[in-house]
């Protein structure tokens, strides 16, 4: 999710040629003190229009803005200026990429065992695929998407993301006709639209506006808009699924996206590519890409497959370790690569630190979404719409915890604020783990529905600039990018985890099953605050230290 204060001041510029990196001062410095981002990008704004050059979504043409655009118009990147009622349609119809993708997973949540029934699927593990594979797809793709964006153009990679939303939602309802395997592999490439999506709308968001309140109110609707969609998918799934037809959720949603795709080929200011085509393949890494997205699919294939047909069938241990030899190819393969998608300047402790926290907040966050309605819906026995209901709060807390963070970073250090995040993972699943089957919706769940959220809208932000503090100023739109990745790549693994848990369970004993999985979550959650501790103490003691 995509949070507030998010500066992306010059997205990759994908050049053989690195810049010195940031030191670990750097990074301390702006952690300490983390308004100096915010203080410096904006030092330029009295000085009037303010010229953010060759950015990755205006190769040719200059990205020119207006320091103070309260009452002048914005221009786009091609110098084309944009009414106020234009700039609120552009940057809506950006919101609804994120609205989109987070309503691809409540619609799955919503339907998952009415469609499960119909396409026959027997085993409660097996159902998590229908969110897994989504999650799978949207994760690996992000980055290769960002840097297709960087070539070919973000607002081409914009509007066919959404077309191929909807055309992968069609047939995900037509699967219908077909068999569940077909439905989960279509959940897959439906992921593959959001991911083109997100990094190509966060791109076109970063080069619209200069460093500015504006440019950072645009980036609070994007990402305040993410728990609603889900909540939404989930409350238009449930009903299509109890009153109508649960395919009609898929049809609905591919309507939308269609239409969506339409809207913002009109409406978005023209983002050129870059004049270079030469050698396009070297230029988009595509050899790198073939291999770390064959990697992390195989890998997350594996582990979500064994939960579901257990890890004694051969070829599932071999789709792992096929994986990780794909993984190391890849890794050789970055090394010498002459635009890679993850440039060597970037690693460092603090990249792995942030990751890692990120990773272990967000697999707890897809173990605790799943199983929580699953929860819900089989041992409360309530229906797909009452559920979904009750998941509102975790919009309006969502909301106020995106609004609360984008206050909190410019007051006290970003490292606190992930510690903060890893709390409330882990707070919020044990209330859920622990919660009694005949217990009143608000008792623990109702608690647990507010505190969670927190965790999702405070880890985003708090990770994105960290990251963008440590990482060169050539690789800054890598930043939300990575944290994107991770996010979504570990809600699918955290998943496989969980299920492969639960299938160890004895059949029948579907309440020990759930628990099971929530203290996977609250295990992965708890690894999250030890890490988050120990990155709080090593920044303290580097500034100590550099004083």
């Amino acid at each position: 999710m995509i949070e507030s204060n998010i500066k992306i001041q010059d997205l990759p510029q994908n050049s053989p040629s690195e810049k010195p990196q940031s030191t670990g001062q750097d990074v301390e410095a702006a952690d300490a003190h983390p308004d100096a981002v915010s203080q410096d990008s904006h030092k330029n704004d009295a000085s009037g229009p303010t010229k953010m050059g060759d950015s990755g979504d205006s190769q040719g043409s200059d990205v020119v803005a207006l320091s103070k655009p309260d009452n002048r118009p914005l221009h786009s990147t091609t110098g084309e200026p944009l009414s106020l009622p234009r700039e609120i349609t552009v940057v809506a119809v950006i919101c609804l990429a994120q609205l989109m993708t987070q309503a691809g997973v409540g619609q799955a949540l919503a339907t998952t065992q009415i469609a499960g029934s119909s396409l026959h699927i027997t085993n409660p593990a097996a159902r998590s695929w229908e969110i897994a594979a989504y999650s799978l797809t949207v994760g690996t793709f992000i980055l290769p998407a960002g840097r297709w964006g960087d070539i070919l153009g973000h607002k081409r990679l914009f509007v066919i993301g959404f077309a191929w939303f909807g055309i992968w939602s069609i047939l995900a309802g037509l699967s219908v006709y077909v068999h569940a395997i077909f439905f989960d592999f279509c959940r897959g490439m439906q992921g593959v639209g959001p991911a083109i999506l997100l990094p190509n709308g966060i791109a076109i968001l970063g080069t619209l506006y200069p460093p500015s309140p504006r440019k950072d109110m645009a980036f609070a609707m994007f990402g305040s808009v993410a728990p609603g969609g889900a909540v939404i998918g989930s409350i238009f799934a449930s009903i299509f699924a109890q009153f109508t037809w649960w395919p009609w959720a898929f049809w609905a949603m591919a309507v939308a996206c269609l239409g969506i795709s339409g809207v913002a080929g009109v409406v978005i200011p023209s983002s050129p590519s870059k004049d270079d085509k030469n050698n396009l393949f070297r230029r988009l890494d595509g050899l790198g890409s073939l291999f770390g997205v064959g990697g992390l699919v195989l890998i997350n294939v594996a582990w979500n497959q064994g939960s579901s047909i257990g890890w004694t069938t051969t070829y599932t241990y071999i789709l792992l370790i096929i994986g990780f030899l794909l993984l190391g190819i890849f890794a050789f393969i970055e090394s010498r690569a002459e635009y890679p998608l993850i440039p060597k300047s970037i690693l460092n402790t603090n990249l792995g630190f942030v990751l890692g926290c990120i990773a272990c907040g967000w697999a707890t966050f897809g173990i605790w979404i799943y199983y929580s309605f699953q929860f819900l819906l089989v041992l409360r026995a309530q229906t797909p719409l009452l559920t979904s209901i009750q998941y509102v709060p975790c919009a309006i807390s969502g909301l106020a915890a995106a609004v609360t963070t984008g206050v909190l970073m410019s007051r006290i250090r970003h490292a606190y604020i992930m510690l903060a995040a890893l709390l409330c993972f882990t707070v919020g699943t044990i209330l859920i783990a622990t919660v009694p089957i005949k217990q009143i919706y608000w008792g623990q769940t109702f608690v647990s529905m507010i505190v969670t959220p927190w965790g999702m809208d405070m880890s985003f932000p708090a990770g994105t600039l960290i990251l963008s503090a440590a990482l060169p100023r050539e690789h800054q739109g890598l930043a939300a990018s990575l944290v994107s990745t991770v996010v979504n790549y570990s809600i699918s693994l955290g998943l496989g985890f969980a299920g492969t848990v639960e299938s160890n369970i004895e059949p029948g004993e579907t309440l020990k099953g759930f628990r099971a999985a929530f203290y996977m979550g609250i295990g992965l959650a708890s690894l999250g605050v030890g890490v988050a501790a120990l990155f709080t103490f090593v920044t303290r003691t580097r500034r100590k230290a550099s004083r």
